[in-house]
């Protein structure tokens, strides 16, 4: 799209909109955006929510089949159930910059529900599986289709809301991954009683995906492709939606994708400090998601109670990921609650480690699993919005975020490997690891979120001491991000 041709006709997305209604949009009434945020919030966040949910349950339902024998039902080797977890992140890495370059191109409307169709049919195939081949085959494609969603979702949202009200939104959409993780534990409850001559896990995959491809298609037909293209928006409505784009998250709204101008964006240092960002939140989050009912298992509960005990450390996430979420919106600040949530990370590992006699201090332990959950859901969501507020680039930000997301996922590779067999049901090497790592994600944020206050601090005095933040500056000037002299960092 051609910057100069938008501002002297108002054009969005190709589509005309009168020039006095834009020129009228200008003059912003809050009244107005706060309606218009009201409109994205009901018939975007729902079903963006459901999806993820759906995402969430096919990727990590293979933890709740593990604790009814799925391993011996399929007559596994021993290692090949640790194998078949990690076989899962590496098309998810590999796959999602692609994914996510053609979710630009043809848009994350039309593209997410594909992904949602492809890889809830590869859940409902695994209920077919009769060993380890069939099953290992059917999570690499699991993989692959999975490995843009994230990623796409986030930058889908960038389309539609200010820098500002990004995190809680995300937290919403990402508080569907807890709350699967929670229904997955009460759905295994439920279907892991039913007394049928079919193993009772493969009930779990049909469900879980055939849910998936069905609700795909309505997806498909639902979500919009922008605000242009909204048919819930009026004209006033749509050039708003236009020009509060423009001054607060993208310089160019609906930028034609450039692969070349969009790996600019490693050539900013700070590009590798978000990066190992997420390579530190990688191995508490999929150790969590992977392996919490295995965690709980220790606490000495049969098969069925197990699953159900996962229910409320899940839910608990969510209220947590929402509460850090809303409070970081709220002050435009992310990096010290990324900092918090690594912390709850640390301390829930280090604390469950530290128990000798889990039966005699059981609530303790429990408290220990609220704990690993909270600190490990509010980073993702905090840090995919910190990186996304400072690029105004709608192409770079998309590269950056298709390669941070799948860093953190990919070390579920080193999360599926250190919890050992031979070591259950304490898994003190994972524990150690994974506190470890939470420890340096914590660390990490807080260095780079202090060279965040100093280079803003050192820009003010530049510019003759006038206290000038992120929100000052609209993002129609940021397109070249910190070389600009204007620029200011989103802390």
């Amino acid at each position: 799209m051609d910057t100069k041709d938008d501002k002297e006709t108002g054009s969005i997305n190709d589509v005309p909109v009168d020039t006095e209604i834009a020129e009228t949009a200008r003059v912003v009434d809050h009244i107005a955006e706060r309606q218009l945020c009201r409109k994205f919030d009901v018939r975007l966040m729902p079903v963006l929510a459901v999806m993820y949910l759906f995402n969430a349950l096919d990727k990590g339902n293979l933890g709740n089949a593990q604790t009814v024998g799925l391993s011996n039902d399929l007559h596994f080797a021993p290692g090949q159930y640790n194998l078949l977890v990690s076989i899962f992140f590496v098309p998810y890495v590999l796959f999602a910059p692609p994914v996510a370059i053609l979710g630009k191109k043809y848009g994350p409307a039309r593209v997410l529900p594909i992904l949602m169709f492809t890889f809830g049919s590869m859940t409902l195939l695994a209920a077919c599986a009769t060993n380890f081949g069939g099953i290992f085959a059917l999570r690499f494609f699991l993989g692959m289709a999975e490995s843009g969603f994230f990623p796409l979702v986030i930058y889908y949202l960038t389309t539609f809301y200010r820098r500002g009200e990004l995190a809680r939104r995300l937290a919403m959409f990402y508080a569907a991954s807890n709350i699967a993780n929670a229904f997955s534990g009460l759905l295994s409850f439920g279907v892991f009683q039913i007394k049928s001559s079919l193993l009772v896990w493969r009930y779990l995959f049909i469900i879980e995906g055939s849910c998936s491809v069905l609700f795909s298609i309505f997806a498909f037909w639902y979500l919009p492709r922008s605000a242009a293209e909204a048919k819930f928006l009026n004209e006033e409505e749509k050039a708003l939606a236009f020009h509060r784009m423009q001054v607060d998250s993208s310089s160019v709204v609906q930028e034609e994708f450039s692969f070349k101008d969009s790996l600019q964006i490693f050539k900013q240092p700070t590009t590798y400090g978000f990066l190992l960002i997420e390579i530190c939140l990688g191995v508490p989050l999929q150790g969590v998601s992977l392996f919490l009912p295995q965690i709980v298992q220790r606490l000495g509960y049969d098969p069925i109670k197990t699953n159900l005990y996962t229910v409320a450390p899940n839910v608990g996430g969510a209220a947590m990921l929402l509460i850090l979420a809303f409070s970081s919106d709220l002050l435009r600040i992310r990096f010290p609650f990324i900092m918090l949530g690594f912390a709850f990370t640390f301390i829930g590992f280090i604390i469950y480690a530290a128990i000798q006699d889990v039966q005699a201090q059981i609530q303790l332990a429990y408290y220990a699993c609220f704990m690993m959950v909270w600190g490990t859901s509010a980073p993702s969501v905090l840090l995919s919005t910190w990186y996304n507020n400072n690029i105004a680039h709608e192409g770079r930000r998309l590269v950056l975020t298709s390669v941070g997301v799948p860093m953190a996922n990919i070390m579920g590779l080193v999360a599926s490997n250190i919890f050992l067999d031979k070591e259950k049901p304490k898994y003190m090497t994972a524990l150690i690891t994974t506190a470890c790592f939470g420890a340096c994600g914590c660390l990490i944020a807080g260095l780079l979120g202090g060279f965040m206050v100093f280079d803003n601090a050192r820009r003010n005095r530049r510019d003759g001491g006038k206290k000038t933040t992120a929100a000052d500056v609209p993002t129609q000037r940021l397109r070249d991000g910190p070389s600009v002299p204007e620029f200011r960092w989103f802390l």
